[in-house]
């Protein structure tokens, strides 16, 4: 899969599931802020990744990210190594 595929199937479950407004979805944004996260969106997120993506996420890992760009890249370099966590 593209990277800009990825970036573009991220955002389309994102404006979904979550009902955020597509224009506030850029890679500088903060993803937290953005989408309003709270604890147990985090979980939400984590299964509609997996059910979208085929891949398995640790919830711990998204600590890590700040921005969408770091969403986009944890996806993608996910994707390509098909690490289960």
């Amino acid at each position: 899969m593209k990277s800009m595929d990825i970036v573009e199937k991220i955002n389309n479950f994102l404006v979904e599931e979550f009902e955020v407004d597509p224009a506030k979805i850029n890679p500088g944004a903060n993803l937290k802020e953005t989408l309003e996260l709270d604890s147990l969106d985090y979980i939400d997120l984590v299964v509609v990744i997996e059910n979208n993506f085929g891949i398995k996420v640790d919830p711990v890992d998204f600590i890590e990210m700040v921005t969408f760009q770091d969403f986009y890249n944890y996806i993608a370099n996910r994707l390509h190594s098909k690490q289960p966590a």
